[in-house]
């Protein structure tokens, strides 16, 4: 059987304070808020894609949805087109520490950064991954 789902729509990473990463994502990333419920959610609409941060010490009980956590760093990476990869990188260098720089190949770089929560983002360029 062939798969009909097509793509990846919502992502969830799981954070302690739901204001401080509210502000990082909002403020650093420049994410565009669309929801947020203090203390248990905010969610950022990221393209086409939806970015959801919950707090886990709430999800984990609840009884309306199925309960869901993580514990530890998670990894998220975000694109941006090839020719701004550069001025991305040179950007949020100002207000993130890079972690790491990796080559993949001969053709595509990363470069990770930790949100405040210890999870680990990471910018990679279009094309990474098409083939």
């Amino acid at each position: 059987m062939k798969s009909k789902i097509t793509s990846i729509k919502e992502t969830c990473l799981y954070v302690k304070d739901i204001e401080r990463s509210s502000k990082f994502y909002k403020d650093t990333l420049g994410f565009q808020l669309i929801s947020k419920a203090d203390d248990r959610h905010v969610f950022f609409k990221i393209g086409q894609n939806i970015l959801l941060l919950f707090n886990p010490e709430v999800t984990r009980h609840e009884d309306t949805l199925p309960p869901h956590f993580a514990k530890g760093p998670q990894h998220i990476a975000f694109e941006v087109p090839a020719e701004e990869y550069e001025g991305t990188r040179s950007e949020l260098s100002q207000k993130v520490r890079i972690t790491h720089e990796q080559a993949w190949g001969q053709r595509f770089q990363s470069f990770y950064f930790d949100d405040p929560d210890g999870n680990v983002l990471e910018i990679v360029p279009a094309g990474m991954w098409d083939y």
